[in-house]
């Protein structure tokens, strides 16, 4: 991130997707502060700092390079949302990311990995089947 204002929680929530695709995990501590956490809600995990978050990505068992879509992210200042599919060409998942940011670095990450599900028949009359 280049020098001058502290850039908005969209901005640096776009520059850490952006690392993350280039799959240097430790790259990706550039834009995490000294203090920064991540939660996983459903799984009741949490991992602090930019070297476990490293490290857990990398041992991550993946079948190739990871790859993200970002399909939205919206924010302010200091909160920001994003919607991406992650896939290593096998494995694909979703999320949604909940990033608070502190001078240009992320201190907090809370992440939501939802499984998909078939829709229920009881509602088939009512909706549109998106791809």
């Amino acid at each position: 991130m280049s020098a001058g204002p502290t850039p908005a929680a969209v901005a640096v929530a776009r520059e850490y997707w952006r690392l993350m695709g280039s799959n240097d995990f430790h790259a990706v501590g550039a834009v995490l502060a000294s203090e920064f956490v991540l939660e996983w809600p459903q799984s009741r995990e949490r991992i602090r700092g930019a070297a476990r978050f490293a490290r857990m990505n990398a041992e991550y068992p993946a079948h190739g390079p990871w790859s993200f879509t970002l399909h939205r992210l919206v924010g302010g200042e200091a909160e920001a949302v994003s919607d991406v599919t992650a896939t290593d060409g096998v494995q694909t998942a979703r999320a949604i990311s909940f990033f608070e940011v502190r001078g240009g670095r992320i201190t907090r990450l809370v992440e939501y990995w939802p499984e998909p599900y078939d829709a229920p028949a009881h509602r088939a009359h009512l909706v549109e089947r998106m791809p």
